[in-house]
């Protein structure tokens, strides 16, 4: 009961100071060790920390340091090459500011979906969606939920192919590919994407109808840090600014395009028997998903570079930029791995575990669900969140799906569905970041925040749930 105790009062801390802003590289670590303390397993206080803690971080960025890594090069070359803001730019011309909600929310989607960190996005859309909402007289305080609506729902956790490290995070557990359960993702996808999008519009209509419009704000037009950097990050780099709508969709293209080509045609007519006779450790199954995503990352990365040869401002630099960006999302969440692995060796955690387990188990979708989102909610981070849960549950949530009968495919959309379900609490370091960038605070636009990233995608998930229940996985 102590060990069980001590857990919870370690979760607790963990939420509470990186609320503070105190970064995780710090906290799990010390929070893994305040459990220990607190359990009274002083005297193998340190083989954890070697053993368990440090084991769990590495395995982790051994496992997911190439995807962390050409994601966030990706993104910076999108941004850099100006096909970010080719893009941005099209769509927005196409449907012009009556239509500045969907505008900005079908910009966010495409990009992210493409494989496009969702922080370049925001930093890069801000600008336009600014411009786009005070031409249409549309209050300020809604844009941060319209940039998270297109950013950090659908194309994240739903959409069957997303390169979304969260959708890539479950493959090596269930040995699946970021095109699991492509039916119930597309349905789970319309309903996030319309439903958030009826709720902003609803909220647009009540504003109009106390004639509120965008409103004063006078740092639109102070030139703070945060709009100097957020105008700066926005595609727009000279020469670069603009480039062919063709070439600039390509890229896009091609993370989808060759994934699946590998994931459907390529690997499952390679006989791997020679691979895995020189490296028997190696299940090629189940790492067929995360190798697809790598060419795919690799070919769009190529294309971007190969492309642009000669129009560059600054090659080296861009690519300079990416590589560094991935270390601090890759760390932060292979450090909340850690912690959840010391957490998995305490003896109360066999407590939380069998609670968790026997939620529900004639249905593990329901018990995964729960354990995903409380995760994702107490770390604030839906990729630390699914990684820890994974780490410590994904082999019991597999051994029964497969006593019931449940796919595999179905265990990992309802697994990256969850973890985007209630990520985004005020704690969430996307969240801060995003209304950081906009220059609003969580009393201007959190509610509205909440109801696309929480409330709607919460409904999808449920849908989601019980059309796997009844119909299985397609």
């Amino acid at each position: 009961m102590s060990s069980t105790l001590a857990i919870v009062i370690s979760l607790l801390l963990l939420m509470y100071l990186a609320y503070r802003g105190i970064t995780v590289l710090l906290l799990a670590p010390l929070m893994a060790a305040l459990a220990v303390f607190l359990s009274g397993d002083l005297h193998f206080f340190l083989p954890i920390y070697t053993e368990t803690f440090m084991k769990a971080l590495s395995g982790y960025v051994l496992q997911f340091l190439p995807i962390f890594l050409l994601g966030a090069l990706f993104g910076q070359l999108m941004a850099d090459s100006g096909a970010a803001n080719t893009i941005a730019r099209w769509i927005v011309q196409r449907l012009g500011y009556q239509h500045a909600v969907i505008t900005v929310v079908l910009a966010c989607g495409l990009l992210t979906y493409g494989g496009v960190s969702l922080f370049v996005v925001a930093f890069a859309i801000y600008p336009i969606a600014k411009n786009l909402f005070k031409a249409a007289d549309i209050p300020k305080r809604l844009i941060p939920a319209t940039i998270a609506l297109g950013s950090f729902t659908f194309t994240m956790t739903a959409m069957p192919g997303t390169p979304a490290i969260q959708n890539a995070i479950p493959i090596p557990y269930y040995g699946t590919n970021v095109f699991a359960a492509p039916g119930l993702g597309l349905i789970a996808s319309a309903i996030m994407l319309f439903g958030g999008w009826w709720w902003l519009q609803s909220r647009v209509r009540k504003a109009q109808a106390h004639n509120e419009g965008y409103g004063h704000h006078a740092s639109d037009t102070a030139g703070t840090t945060t709009e100097t950097l957020a105008d700066t990050a926005t595609p727009v780099r000279g020469p670069l600014s603009v480039m062919p709508l063709g070439l600039a969709v390509l890229p896009l293209v091609l993370v989808i395009g060759v994934n699946a080509l590998f994931t459907y045609v390529v690997f499952p007519n390679t006989n791997f028997a020679a691979l895995e006779q020189q490296f028997p450790q190696v299940d090629a199954t189940k790492m067929a998903g995360l190798w697809a995503l790598i060419i795919a990352l690799v070919t769009a990365c190529l294309t971007l570079v190969l492309t642009r040869l000669g129009r560059w401002e600054n090659l080296k630099e861009t690519i300079n930029q990416g590589v560094f960006g991935f270390m601090l999302p890759l760390f932060n969440t292979a450090s909340e791995v850690g912690y959840g692995a010391v957490i998995a060796s305490l003896a109360g955690f066999a407590v939380i575990r069998d609670a968790v387990l026997n939620l529900s188990p004639e249905n593990p979708l329901i018990s995964e669900a729960i354990a995903m989102n409380v995760l994702a909610g107490i770390t604030g981070s839906s990729s630390g969140g699914l990684s820890i849960a994974l780490q410590t549950l994904g082999a019991n949530y597999l051994a029964m799906a497969e006593q019931v009968g449940i796919s595999p495919e179905l265990l990992h959309r309802v697994a990256v569905m969850a973890a985007g379900g209630v990520d985004t609490l005020p704690h969430c370091g996307a969240i801060i970041t995003l209304l950081a960038i906009c220059k609003l605070n969580h009393r201007q636009s959190y509610a509205n925040i909440a109801a696309v990233t929480m409330g709607v995608p919460l409904i999808a998930l449920i849908t989601v749930i019980t059309l796997g229940t009844l119909f299985g996985s397609f």
